[in-house]
């Protein structure tokens, strides 16, 4: 502020009153983009690739069309274009995804009475990995470190079973992920469900949990019914949100002497979790997703 103060006063010492009564000549600027420039840059950001890479960089089109690179980023920035982004996506080729997706969401926002409701999922090949040196611990103005050299000390498997109406979790650690594990682990889960009530368990299409020992096992229990998420779509699984949640909180920086060692930190982990767990609410209804999907059909067409 005190610069510009100063060349006010300046400028009313020497021209006094008609001096600040109009500004000041300046070398002139530089010309705006005209419209044919920004049709010209605006045209192959779009549909054309640069030579042989994949996508324009703002550097590359400076070159291009003899402009700068900020004309590039304001005119990108304008219109909304990010060549350097990507977004991947997957569409289920199920012919019942329009009834599984209203199944399984009816089951989270209209849970039935008189029922548990239990998404149930596997995560497998969890390394139990010891690290060759300790870390250091995070310090004022540095972060914690981890070494990149490991040794491997085998895998587990953890099942989980997520309880939609309070969050909590029954969780069991297994060698393999087989029908076998899997029908083990239904019968853990029926023990911690009190008796009389109806078990709906929502499940992905992994070839165990539709073996005909499995589906055996549900003729059998008729309190057990299976509610499958259509075919690439495991995020209407709720379960997997927790799965997000251990890696991050306690595998990914974790250091395993042993498988042992590994089951123990999850169990440990689930217990914590559980006392203070919370439902994931589930907002999105059947129709919003029909609505998304249809979306983006629409816009990659």
């Amino acid at each position: 502020m005190r610069p510009a103060v100063w060349r006010w006063q300046q400028r009313y010492g020497e021209q006094g009153v008609d001096g600040l009564l109009h500004d000041k000549t300046r070398k002139p600027g530089k010309m705006p983009l005209s419209a044919t420039t920004i049709a010209k840059v605006l045209e192959p950001t779009c549909s054309e690739s640069p030579g042989e890479a994949t996508h324009w960089t703002g550097r590359a089109m400076a070159r291009a069309f003899n402009i700068s690179l900020r004309a590039v980023q304001r005119l990108w920035a304008a219109h909304r274009l990010q060549p350097h982004r990507l977004r991947t996506f997957k569409r289920s080729s199920d012919p019942k995804f329009a009834e599984k997706v209203e199944d399984v969401v009816g089951l989270y926002m209209d849970p039935p009475a008189h029922a548990v409701v239990v998404s149930i999922d596997e995560k497998s090949q969890i390394q139990a990995l010891d690290r060759t040196q300790p870390g250091l611990p995070l310090k004022q103005g540095k972060c914690g470190t981890m070494t990149h050299d490991y040794k491997r000390n085998g895998t587990a498997t953890l099942f989980a079973a997520l309880n939609i109406l309070d969050g909590t979790i029954i969780g069991r650690c297994m060698k393999q992920h087989r029908h076998q594990e899997f029908i083990r682990f239904l019968n853990a889960v029926e023990r911690n469900v009190p008796a009389g009530k109806a078990i709906h368990a929502i499940v992905d299409n992994y070839a165990a949990h539709k073996h005909p020992e499995v589906l055996e096992r549900l003729t059998n229990h008729p309190r057990w019914t299976f509610h499958f998420t259509p075919t690439s779509a495991s995020r209407l699984n709720a379960v997997e949100g927790f799965f997000s949640i251990i890696t991050r909180r306690k595998i990914r920086r974790g250091v395993f002497k042993s498988v042992a060692d590994l089951e123990v930190a999850i169990k440990r982990y689930i217990k914590a979790y559980n006392k203070n767990s919370n439902p994931f609410v589930w907002t999105a209804t059947a129709a919003s997703t029909f609505e998304k999907l249809s979306q983006i059909t629409e816009s990659s067409e």
